[in-house]
């Protein structure tokens, strides 16, 4: 378990390098887990939770206003996982966060615990069942609709899959979003182009998708979404337009971190071999060394 101890003249949009090394520490141990429980006799969806992984960890460990200890405060900031089918990434993520001992990530998929292969809401920290694709932005839209009529200061963030956006119900509710003016909602795109059946251009393209985003109303951004100094300050600082609903385009690599199945369907569903596991676990580190060391370089 992780929980960070943050300077607020330091953190969000005006992160500072010794957060980010923190926070990339953080990913990495994260990404460590999704290949373990990946590992496991049940394997899981490796792909798409490593894709997310900067995302997650900058929403857990530095722009939500949440509390381990009191995971159903009623001022607390929402997070929806509707791609729910990466609830691995979740389940690390929450595990590091002290939502849950990082022992019981070993049990996921197992008779009679709590980490399913879509997370429900028996895990301290899940909101809601997710994983039906389409469904998580208009249950989001709630969330944050809520929050307007009651006057409270949550924030409601939604991470998407490109595939999910094939959807029509996800463009339902980013029309009925804008209509509201709930810029308290902000939608995270993991755009890592692959789903389980190929190339999303192929099957059913999506660009100019900042584009698509701006003609239903919202205020746009897009950045690397594997890099945590791109990604942390665009969420710490949303609402980005008063009175529209944010959303940031992550531009992501699927598997990131395992070079032998990244950007290749084969990542979306994996169960490593022993042999694998240590092969995968060697590639996130030397991966978070090589990026570390290029940002030494930089400076």
């Amino acid at each position: 378990m992780t929980t960070l101890v943050q300077d607020p003249a330091a953190t969000g949009a005006d992160a500072g390098a010794d957060q980010l090394t923190e926070l990339a520490a953080v990913a990495l141990r994260v990404r460590e887990h999704i290949v373990d429980i990946c590992s496991g006799g049940e394997g899981g969806h490796l792909g798409g939770s490593l894709s997310l992984t900067e995302v997650l960890t900058a929403l857990y460990f530095s722009v939500l206003n949440i509390d381990p200890e009191h995971p159903d405060d009623p001022d607390r900031d929402v997070f929806l996982l509707s791609k729910g089918h990466a609830a691995v990434g979740l389940y690390a993520t929450l595990a590091e966060r002290g939502f849950f001992p990082v022992e019981e990530l070993a049990g996921f998929g197992q008779e009679g615990g709590r980490l399913m292969g879509h997370p429900i809401r028996a895990v301290p920290g899940v909101e809601l069942p997710t994983g039906s694709l389409g469904h998580g932005l208009a249950l989001g839209a709630g969330f944050a609709l809520s929050a307007k009529l009651s006057g409270k200061p949550r924030h409601t963030f939604v991470a998407l899959g490109d595939g999910e956006l094939q959807e029509g119900s996800v463009w339902e509710a980013a029309s009925s979003a804008a209509g509201l003016g709930l810029d308290n909602l902000t939608a995270v795109v993991d755009r890592n182009r692959l789903q389980l059946t190929g190339p999303t251009e192929d099957i059913a393209p999506l660009e100019p998708l900042a584009d698509r985003w701006r003609a239903f109303g919202w205020a746009v951004r897009r950045v690397p979404g594997n890099d945590l100094s791109a990604v942390l300050p665009e969420l710490a600082s949303t609402p980005w337009e008063p009175g529209r609903p944010s959303v940031l385009i992550a531009d992501t690599v699927k598997g990131a971190g395992v070079p032998f199945v990244a950007d290749q369907v084969k990542a979306h569903y994996v169960r490593f071999t022993e042999r694998q596991q240590a092969r995968a676990r060697a590639a996130v580190r030397r991966a978070a060394r090589e990026q570390d060391g290029g940002k030494e370089q930089q400076s």
